[in-house]
């Protein structure tokens, strides 16, 4: 009996001396993706700069331990970031408070040599693993950083889509190429082992095979496709989630994290629309808005004509080839669909909508080619006859990518040296109404 009385307290003694199971975690993760420079809300009232700083202060004050980070593209939208080179979004986004945010290919639309002063004026880390010149050093000087949030360590790491080089122009890109991200991310992942609690992958690419590829990444916060995922897509417990763009959405990812075990043992995924006639602004951040929509509202709040009914998709589209001809006398016109980025809404119209839509300072390039020449997309439901001679115009980021805009090589074009926005205003103006 006295040795079973022993035998008990043996037990009880290693019950009461062993560590308790540690509680799980939280960690909420505010996320945003391609902004675009859309300072002010669209005329749905979706967005807005003001008001998306007020759902993040409102979503941050909710949360314990928090992180807020964006997936590229801060700039190329808007009149404001168009004429300043898109410095002054960054002047507002500091405002946000963000712990990173990783480069997007727009980054890029002003020449690579604006990225460094990108990064000066961010008050934030920007990451980026794998744009690199031919000695391996990095654009943005670091791939990852390590944030600390309430005791949690979470690693930062940044990529860009592989195929970098087909969305800028060679010009543009300099010494520059990008690396396999998915490479890159596996790379650092084991550099960061053992020091996070967690990886996350600032991932600027369309690639939603991302989240398969990389089992060391817990969280993949995606960009570059405009649109938010209906849901988050889920992988062995891990996750990838992508906000709506423009800032009409903030993306709320709350996780509950198993440290002991290094896995993340439940999470939930929200959309937080942004409605400024629900939301009210953010004095400071509307203050430095307005500060800098004034400087190029006489540039662009000028009245060029009216819109009897939406103009958005095809028909937009075929506006624009139509003015495209007209500014150049060409037989035929092509315009990328992905180069459009908004549509023109019934009633008066500005020149400040067509600087939406076409934010790019694209010019109309032109050149004269046999129809057997002219590539597929061009010559699809057109009547081409194979020996006669056609002229094309297009814009020249098409004509410097063409073989992925077109889907063939070789062609020679003129650059007219008009800028396409320029074009589509001087054709909304000549007519006074369209269509």
């Amino acid at each position: 009996m006295l040795r079973f009385w022993r035998l008990i307290a043996v037990v009880l003694l290693s019950v009461l001396a062993a560590p308790a199971a540690e509680p799980l975690r939280s960690l909420t993760i505010l996320h945003t993706n391609d902004l675009h420079a859309r300072l002010t809300p669209d005329p749905e009232g979706r967005g807005g700069f003001a008001y998306l700083a007020t759902a993040i202060r409102r979503e941050r004050a909710a949360a314990g331990a928090c992180l807020l980070v964006d997936a590229g593209d801060f700039v190329q939208g808007s009149p404001v970031s168009t004429i300043y080179r898109g410095l002054p979004v960054y002047e507002i986004v500091n405002r946000f408070g963000y712990h990173a945010a990783t480069l997007g290919n727009h980054e890029f639309d002003y020449g690579w040599q604006m990225v460094p002063r990108f990064l000066r004026a961010a008050r934030f880390p920007i990451v980026c693993g794998n744009v690199v010149d031919a000695n391996g050093r990095l654009l943005a000087g670091r791939a990852y950083v390590i944030q600390n949030v309430k005791g949690i360590r979470v690693a930062l790491i940044g990529v860009i889509m592989d195929d970098l080089a087909a969305l800028t122009t060679p010009d543009r890109m300099g010494p520059w190429r990008a690396l396999p991200a998915v490479e890159t991310v596996r790379k650092y992942c084991a550099e960061v082992r053992g020091r996070a609690d967690l990886v996350v992958v600032l991932a600027h690419t369309g690639d939603p095979a991302v989240l398969d590829a990389l089992p060391a990444a817990g969280v993949v916060i995606a960009g570059h496709v405009h649109g938010a995922l209906e849901s988050a897509r889920e992988k062995d417990g891990r996750v990838l989630v992508r906000s709506d763009s423009y800032g009409r959405e903030l993306g709320r990812l709350d996780l509950q994290l198993d440290l002991a075990a290094g896995r993340i043992a439940s999470w939930n995924w929200k959309h937080i629309r942004i409605d400024s006639r629900a939301l009210p602004a953010a004095a400071d951040v509307a203050a430095r808005v307005a500060k800098w929509d004034k400087r190029v509202a006489k540039i662009v709040d000028v009245r060029i004509g009216a819109a009897t009914q939406e103009i958005a998709g095809p028909a937009l589209r075929t506006l624009i080839e139509e003015a495209m001809r007209e500014a150049t006398g060409a037989d035929l016109a092509y315009m990328n669909p992905g180069g459009i980025r908004d549509r023109l809404r019934p009633g008066n119209l500005l020149a400040r909508h067509v600087w939406n839509l076409m934010p790019f300072d694209n010019t109309v390039v032109v050149g004269r080619f046999r129809g057997e020449q002219l590539p597929t997309a061009v010559t699809q439901g057109r009547q081409i006859e194979a020996g006669r001679q056609y002229t094309l115009a297009i814009n020249d980021f098409m004509a410097a990518n063409q073989k992925t805009e077109l889907k063939t090589t070789g062609l020679v074009f003129n650059d007219t040296g008009k800028l396409l926005r320029d074009v589509i205003i001087q054709y909304i103006r000549k007519r006074g109404t369209i269509p």
